[in-house]
């Protein structure tokens, strides 16, 4: 999860989820996690924004770039920086075609 821009709060809750397969109805799959997170935690945390993801972009090093997950949320496609140290950087690309 990584905050982004939100015009009515702020600062919205924009939620990368991996799966192994993309979800074939993602509005019910969305409503469930909504739903869990409402229940467990609260309505105050749920995300605003839920993207179904194959893999996150992590480094040689399996830390997770979260620098450019919040570029992606905010809608700044262009200029994610340096992506030359990840583990894969298809991946990036899969998440921009993907991005809400």
């Amino acid at each position: 999860m990584v905050g982004y821009p939100h015009a009515i709060k702020g600062q919205g809750i924009y939620a990368f989820v991996i799966c192994d397969h993309l979800p074939e109805n993602a509005n019910g799959s969305r409503q469930e996690i909504l739903a869990v997170v409402s229940k467990a935690i609260g309505p105050i945390a749920k995300p605003d924004k839920i993207q179904f993801v194959i893999g996150l972009p992590k480094t040689r090093s399996g830390k997770i770039m979260r620098r450019i997950l919040r570029k992606i949320a905010e809608g700044e496609m262009s200029n994610l920086g340096d992506t030359s140290t990840l583990l894969d950087p298809a991946i990036v690309e899969s998440i921009k075609e993907g991005a809400l």
